[in-house]
């Protein structure tokens, strides 16, 4: 990965119009399978400029998908197109994509690239759901990359770095950008010509708006009307079931900590008092007492798991309650109003 140099905080990304195209294609061909490529760009003035990417190989060991990142990018450099490394892309499904892999695969490249280097999510099913494209920029905050990197996730030292599941991302505004040409064409499909020899009376002009207004390539979709709620509403439950199995093991697991934790600290204590008596006996005998640090080799309290699953369960978590929230609130509206139209 070549290093881009240092410039002020990345404040936004800019997609260019044929990499989000590139992007929804290659994401929307491997579907349901989850898919990655990398990004591509520069960054100036704030605003980190992306403006080609390419999709990485599936199927394939790490030493071949290195390989062929750098025969992509030396081809691209011969041809003039902007070969600097921004960051990579994934898809997802329903907003299911926090997981250890992205934040380790991200990790690696803030790690090489610096603060400038993004992530970019698309998620297909619930483009597809919400009549919206979904795509969304995130990079790990400064705070979790140095709390990642000393790879400590007790208790106390989240507590300590002020670190929670809502900090564990910075998510960033994406703007889309298009050349002039490419705007005009766009403005030249929302807006089909009529025929000038068809309209010869108020009739035939009518009807040749209606006409026109079928033909728009840019029409209105009246899908995101529907009332149906079972697919989207359904499948984020099952998610979220799913997630707070796994969150009640992690909880378990650490409350069998806490319990081992405890049983050590009465034996820790027990055999203190016993060797204090001890002591005491030797004192009046008039004997050397025995040292109490023999106890730190004798007993070990049991080593905290990590909080780092939890933490990430957690965000996931949070990500599928506010997608239920924004899905089902104006679901709601939409029903609440067509039972007032019923009336």
């Amino acid at each position: 990965m070549s290093e881009l140099p240092s410039s002020e905080p990345i404040k936004s990304v800019q997609l260019d119009g044929s990499v989000v195209l590139k992007i929804i294609k290659h994401c929307r061909e491997s579907y349901p399978s989850d898919v990655t490529g990398q990004l591509l760009g520069l960054d100036a003035e704030g605003v980190l400029e992306v403006t080609s990417c390419f999709p990485f190989p599936t199927d394939t060991d790490e030493n071949a998908s290195a390989q062929y990142q750098r025969d992509m990018l030396r081809c691209l450099r011969a041809v003039n197109v902007d070969n600097n490394t921004v960051g990579w892309y994934r898809s997802a499904h329903l907003g299911n994509f926090v997981d250890p892999n992205l934040i380790d695969t991200q990790f690696n490249y803030q790690k090489s690239l610096g603060a400038h280097s993004v992530v970019i999510v698309h998620d297909v099913s619930k483009s597809a759901a919400q009549g919206n494209l979904s795509l969304r920029a995130f990079r790990l905050t400064d705070a979790f990359m140095k709390q990642y990197e000393s790879s400590k996730f007790t208790t106390e030292s989240l507590a300590k770095a002020k670190l929670s599941f809502m900090n564990i991302f910075e998510e960033l505004p994406i703007e889309l950008h298009n050349s002039h040409l490419v705007t005009l064409m766009l403005h030249n499909i929302e807006m089909p010509k009529l025929d000038a020899a068809r309209i010869r009376s108020s009739a035939t002009f009518n009807s040749a708006q209606a006409e026109l207004e079928q033909a728009k390539s840019l029409n209105p979709n009246f899908d995101v009307l529907d009332l149906e709620l079972d697919p989207f509403m359904q499948k984020n439950l099952e998610y979220l079931l799913d997630c707070s199995d796994v969150q009640q093991q992690e909880l378990n697991n650490y409350q069998y900590w806490q319990r081992s934790v405890a049983r050590e600290q009465v034996k820790i204590q027990t055999w203190l008092t016993k060797r204090r008596q001890e002591n005491a006996v030797r004192a009046e005998k008039g004997q050397a007492p025995l040292p109490e640090d023999e106890v730190n080799t004798l007993f070990k309290l049991p080593t905290e798991p990590s909080r780092l699953d939890s933490m990430i369960l957690t965000a996931q978590m949070h990500n599928f309650t506010k997608q239920l929230n924004q899905f089902a609130g104006p679901s709601l509206a939409r029903l609440y109003s067509i039972q007032e139209l019923q009336k």
